[in-house]
C-alpha cells in the first residue's frame, strides 16, 4: 500500500509540474502575469502607485531616426518649420517646393526650415535613393516605420517629436503635403505676422467638423471598435495647418496616451481635444483643387492637388506679377 501511494504522489506531482510549465510558457501574457509583475515592481519599488502605472504609453513612438537632421535649428531658431509629408518616389514634387514655395531663402531676415517627413519604403533601391537625395539637400528625416496611407499619423508624429527635440525654440509650425502650394507671403505676413509677439497654444486651418464614415468601401473608413463615438472633435485638414511650435511637443506627449487612429488630421483633433485647445477657422486654407487665376491665388493660403509642373508655373507668374493689382 505504501509503495502505491508513494507512486500515486510522484505521479501527482509530476502532472502538476508539468502544467504549471505548461502554463507558463504558453500563456506569457495573460493578466494573471501581469498583476504578478506589478506586485513584484510595487514590492521592489514602493514609491510606484497605481497612478504611475496608468499612464505608461498606451501608443509608445517607438522607432528610430533612420535620416535625421538634428542640427538643423542649430546656428539660427527658425521662425517657420515646414513639415512636409511626402513618399519616395514624389522626388519631382519635392523638388518643385524646394525651387519655389519652400526654398528656405525667400524672405530676407526670416528664417524658414523645410523638412520632408518619410517613413522606410519595402523598396531597398527607393531608400538608397532618398538616402542620396539626403545628402545632397539636407532637408528629409525617415523613421523606421514602413511608409503607408495608414501610417500618416506616424508620420505627423514623427515631425512633432522632431520639432520638441531639435527645434523647439521656432515660433511657429507648418505641416503639409507635397501636393499643396502654399502662399507664403499670405502666411508669413498676413498670419504669422514675424513683428508681433508669438501666439501660445495656437492652431489654426481648415476646421471641419464631422462624424467617422463606416462605409468600408470608403478611403476614410473608420470601424466602431476603434472609433465608436458618433463625431469627430473638430479638427483642420491634414492638406495643411499651422500651430505654434509649443504645441509640437504637447501633441506628441498627448499622443503617447492617446490610442492611434490611421485618419491622421482626425488624430491630431483627438489630442487637441484632450489638450484643451481648440482649433481656429481660417477660410485662407483650402483643402481641395482650385483653378488657378492670379488674383484667387493670391487671398489664399494654400491650394490642393497641384502638379510639380503647375507649382512651378503658379510661383513664377505670382513672383513676376507682384506689382499688378486685382
Amino acid at each position: 500500500m505504501a509503495s502505491k501511494v508513494s507512486c500515486l504522489y510522484i505521479l501527482t506531482v509530476v502532472c502538476w509540474a508539468s502544467a504549471l510549465w505548461y502554463l507558463s510558457i504558453t500563456r506569457p501574457t495573460s493578466s494573471y502575469t501581469g498583476h504578478r509583475q506589478v506586485s513584484s515592481v510595487s514590492i521592489a519599488r514602493k514609491n510606484v502607485s497605481f497612478g504611475n502605472i496608468r499612464t505608461r504609453p498606451i501608443n509608445p513612438h517607438s522607432f528610430d531616426f533612420l535620416i535625421n537632421e538634428p542640427n538643423k535649428c542649430e546656428k539660427t531658431v527658425p521662425f517657420l518649420v515646414i513639415l512636409i509629408s511626402t513618399t519616395h518616389k514624389e522626388f519631382d514634387a519635392r523638388q518643385a517646393i524646394r525651387e519655389t514655395w519652400g526654398d528656405e531663402n525667400n524672405f530676407k531676415g526670416i528664417k524658414i526650415a523645410t523638412l520632408f517627413l518619410l517613413g522606410k519604403n519595402t523598396d531597398p533601391v527607393l531608400n538608397q535613393m532618398v538616402e542620396q537625395e539626403s545628402q545632397i539637400f539636407h532637408d528629409i528625416i525617415v523613421e523606421d516605420f514602413i511608409d503607408s496611407y495608414h501610417n500618416l499619423t506616424l508620420k505627423t508624429l514623427m515631425g512633432m517629436r522632431w520639432v520638441a527635440t531639435f527645434c523647439s525654440k521656432a515660433k511657429y509650425v507648418m505641416k503639409t503635403d507635397s501636393d499643396i502650394f502654399v502662399n507664403m507671403d499670405n502666411l508669413i505676413y498676413k498670419l504669422l505676422k514675424p513683428n508681433t509677439k508669438p501666439r501660445r497654444r495656437y492652431f489654426t486651418g481648415y476646421v471641419i467638423n464631422g462624424g467617422p464614415i463606416r462605409d468600408v468601401r470608403s478611403k476614410w473608413y473608420m470601424p466602431r471598435d476603434l472609433y465608436p463615438d458618433s463625431n469627430y472633435p473638430p479638427f483642420c485638414s491634414g492638406t495643411g495647418y499651422i500651430f505654434s511650435a509649443d504645441v509640437a511637443e504637447l501633441i506628441y506627449k498627448t499622443s503617447l496616451h492617446t490610442r492611434l487612429l490611421h485618419l491622421e488630421d482626425v488624430y491630431v483633433g483627438l489630442c487637441l481635444r484632450k489638450l484643451g485647445i481648440h482649433p481656429f477657422q481660417n477660410s485662407g486654407f483650402n483643402h481641395w483643387k482650385m483653378a488657378y487665376s492670379l488674383c484667387r491665388y493670391r487671398r489664399v493660403i494654400t491650394v490642393h492637388q497641384i502638379t510639380p509642373e503647375e507649382m512651378h508655373r503658379i510661383w513664377n507668374d505670382m513672383s513676376s506679377k507682384k506689382h499688378l493689382r486685382c
